[in-house]
């Protein structure tokens, strides 16, 4: 079972946080993608890349995509596809999140989001003099 992963964001954040991810890794355990948004960017040209993309990641089994910052172009866009009921969409994307779901590329579409939602929001955390806490 191999679920596709589309990184969607602006300018270069996707391809820093894959490659970033790759040298953690050594490896990248499940097909990736990003999509590069710039502000010049027509949202339709781009929309239509994603059609392509998601073509081309689709193993039968679905595919999740992470966008960096929910409401914004890139999140709208992933949103736009998202009535299928083989894509699920994510939005706060970061590097812990990224880590988590590369780390479980066994898991179905359903167990990687809930992966995404739970590596993203533990890898935020307050760091303080007496040690770190979670909030």
């Amino acid at each position: 079972m191999t679920v596709g992963i589309l990184l969607v964001s602006h300018n270069n954040i996707g391809t820093e946080l894959i490659n970033t991810a790759r040298q953690m890794l050594s490896c990248c355990p499940l097909p990736t993608k990003v999509i590069s948004i710039q502000t010049k960017d027509n949202p339709e040209a781009i929309r239509l890349e994603m059609d392509e993309d998601l073509k081309k990641l689709d193993q039968g089994h679905g595919i999740l995509i992470l966008t960096d910052m929910f409401g914004s172009t890139p999140s709208n866009i992933a949103c736009a596809v998202s009535d299928r009921t083989d894509i699920r969409v994510v939005s706060g994307l970061n590097l812990p999140m990224l880590i988590r779901v590369l780390n479980y590329p066994a898991l179905n579409l359903e167990e990687l989001e809930i992966k995404a939602l739970t590596g993203g929001q533990e890898g935020v955390v307050r760091c303080h003099h007496t040690g770190y806490s979670r909030k």
